[in-house]
């Protein structure tokens, strides 16, 4: 029964192991300066689906459709500066990976500052107001402490 049961294990292993498909690696370039040329072009771009990643280092679809994209561009003889422009007239400013400071891109440079000051703001302003109502909660009247005190002294002892 035993040795059933691991022929069962291997079969379902092997069955599981037939099902993966390793993805096939993306084509690159025949000339390898070429290839350097689309890596160089790529660290200055945004991958639009991962966002934190240049497209040079993504593997996102997009990534390398892209990548493909300004292979072509090269190969038709089109200047790093004209590749750029073609990208940022297609996917605007956020395609680059370091946008210029313009009235259109201030809140990619400021938002960050922005956010981390309205944080401080509202951290100081929740420290303030726990100031503000622990005082009058503790200030007790002179004769509430001899109300105290009298209540204390006429409770029974409890024996152990």
């Amino acid at each position: 029964m035993k040795q059933w049961l691991k022929i069962v294990a291997v079969l379902l292993v092997l069955l599981a192991a037939m099902a993966v498909r390793a993805e096939e690696a993306p084509a690159l370039a025949d000339d390898p300066a070429l290839e350097a040329h689309v890596n160089r072009i790529g660290e200055e771009l945004r991958c639009l689906v991962c966002q934190n990643q240049t497209i040079a280092d993504s593997h996102a679809g997009l990534a390398t459709d892209l990548k493909n994209q300004i292979r072509e561009q090269l190969k038709a003889g089109r200047s790093d500066r004209q590749i750029m422009d073609f990208m940022v007239e297609r996917y605007g400013d956020f395609v680059l990976y370091r946008p210029p400071l313009k009235p259109t891109t201030i809140l990619l440079w400021a938002g960050p500052f922005v956010l981390l000051a309205l944080g401080i703001a509202a951290g100081v302003l929740v420290v303030r107001r726990r100031g503000e109502v622990a005082p009058s909660v503790t200030r007790i009247t002179q004769a509430q402490r001899s109300e105290a005190a009298q209540l204390l002294q006429d409770e029974p002892e409890i024996q152990t």
